[in-house]
């Protein structure tokens, strides 16, 4: 492809139908389908691109595609409004044995009639195209490949896929770029694109600043937004997710104490950034209502769905009523934009190079993936908070951590808990703990979600949160998550 190649392309009549039994069965087994509780009873085509036409060897469709399927019990009507999806498909006559675990099915009629689809990104040369289109700025059809001018893409490196479990899948090019591809789709602007680049005009060291992106315009029938579909950034080398290290030392019996103080910072470095960055407000009675609300709404959901919580369910209640009753009293809180999803598994430690951020044992941090909580509305998620949020989500995976030990180790959470509170402190002046309303209401709300996403997803997890639920229930709120 040459420098900003632009391509108009169709694509066949009757693509998505043919396809429809398949993706039927396979969607629902992927671990970034949301709807894995009902059945798919069909398909809305939003968006089709023909990336490589299937008369080839190998041919290649972009679909953006909604799913419908059965309301949830108690909300009336036939169906739910359907979540868009997006899918890189790809064509070939028979699949090779590596690409048997991408199979999606075998084409019975329609357009790709006797053809074999897969899902395309376990392919080296789809995923060739992609970052080739984004280094060139094409555009194909409805698809934009934008990049930043002032970074190089080096043609050629070899892709692969990470297998690791995500909502989103992730391509890693010759451990120079990593491109993130977004599964649920929605209009408007994603903070995973955001707000790296609002922390790249700060220079902020913490978050690897975006190389590129993949947009989608609004149909022109429907004039909206455009749709963001993924982000390249430098792929971190060398580093591992602060998951996996965690695990590690609790497995060596190591205490985690210097990276969690050094984590702290790091998060602060970002807070204080973002705040520099893009707009700060001032949270009153009336935006704290509305958020207590929405707390007290997601508990009460959560409660019908998981019958473990509702011994607990009123002391629960008692931290979102006692951060209401501290902003009836006319005390106010600063909200920013945040991270949105905080937890070890979003941060990354990479060895030390000379830089001056090295910490404890010798690695720096940086944090990755803004995008949220996917299941959350995108105008929730761009919404100012107070930076507790990130902190209470960050304690809770301090938390996780400890208690996949076996035994588990409570007093290790603890201690990293209040290790990673001291080092935000030392670099935003201002430690969480001295606000622990907030911070206990977050990290309730946080704990619920916990409880309903292990019950309907791992119910193997599901003792973790709710130990989690027993100490936020009772009358010792900030001691450890015992049994």
């Amino acid at each position: 492809m040459s420098e900003a190649v632009t391509r108009t392309v169709t694509s066949p009549p009757g693509l998505l139908a043919s396809l429809d039994p398949l993706l039927r069965e396979w969607l629902p087994r992927q671990r970034w389908f949301a709807g894995k509780d009902r059945p798919v009873t069909g398909f809305a085509l939003v968006a089709a691109t023909e990336l490589l036409p299937p008369t080839t060897k190998l041919g290649l469709y972009h679909l953006l595609v909604r799913a419908h399927q059965p309301l949830l019990p108690g909300h009336g009507g036939q169906e739910q409004p359907g979540e868009c999806y997006q899918l890189l498909i790809g064509v070939r006559e028979a699949l090779p044995p590596r690409l048997a675990p991408a199979l999606i099915g075998h084409v019975s009629e329609g357009p790709l009639a006797g053809r074999t689809v897969y899902e395309a990104l376990h392919d080296t040369r789809p995923a060739e195209l992609l970052l080739e289109a984004l280094r060139s700025r094409a555009r194909i059809g409805g698809l934009r490949f934008e990049r930043d001018p002032g970074q190089e893409i080096r043609p050629g490196l070899v892709p692969r896929l990470m297998t690791v479990e995500q909502s989103n899948s992730s391509v890693v090019y010759g451990d120079t770029f990593i491109l993130k591809l977004l599964r649920r789709i929605v209009p408007g602007i994603n903070p995973d694109l955001e707000l790296p680049l609002a922390l790249a005009r700060e220079g902020c060291p913490r978050v690897p600043p975006p190389t590129a992106w993949l947009v989608a315009d609004p149909d022109p029938a429907d004039p909206g937004e455009p749709h963001v579909l993924g982000v390249l950034q430098p792929f971190v080398q060398g580093a591992t997710d602060g998951w996996e290290l965690a695990l590690r030392e609790l497995a060596k019996g190591e205490d985690f104490v210097a990276e969690a103080r050094a984590l702290g910072r790091a998060t602060a470095e970002v807070h204080t950034a973002l705040a520099r960055a893009l707009p700060t407000v001032t949270l009153g009675h009336s935006g704290l209502r509305a958020m207590v609300a929405g707390m007290t709404e997601r508990l009460a959901a959560a409660v019908r769905a998981v019958p473990a919580l509702r011994p607990y369910a009123t002391g629960l209640g008692s931290a979102y009523t006692a951060l209401d009753g501290l902003a009836a009293e006319g005390q106010t809180w600063t909200a920013q934009r945040v991270h949105g999803d905080l937890h070890l598994g979003q941060c990354l430690r990479s060895p030390a190079r000379g830089s001056s951020h090295a910490f404890g044992s010798g690695g720096e941090w940086s944090l990755i993936d803004f995008e949220g909580e996917p299941a959350r509305p995108l105008a929730e998620r761009r919404m100012p908070q107070p930076v507790v949020r990130d902190v209470a989500a960050m304690l809770r995976s301090f938390d996780y951590a400890a208690r996949s030990a076996d035994p588990p180790q409570p007093d290790w959470a603890e201690h990293c808990r209040a290790a990673y509170c001291s080092g935000y402190a030392e670099a935003a002046g201002t430690d969480p703990r001295t606000d622990p309303v907030m911070l206990r209401a977050y990290e309730t709300d946080k704990a619920v979600y916990e409880v309903l996403y292990e019950a309907r997803h791992r119910p193997q997890w599901l003792p973790v949160p709710l130990a989690a639920v027993r100490r936020l229930a009772g009358p010792d709120p900030t001691g450890p998550d015992l049994t």
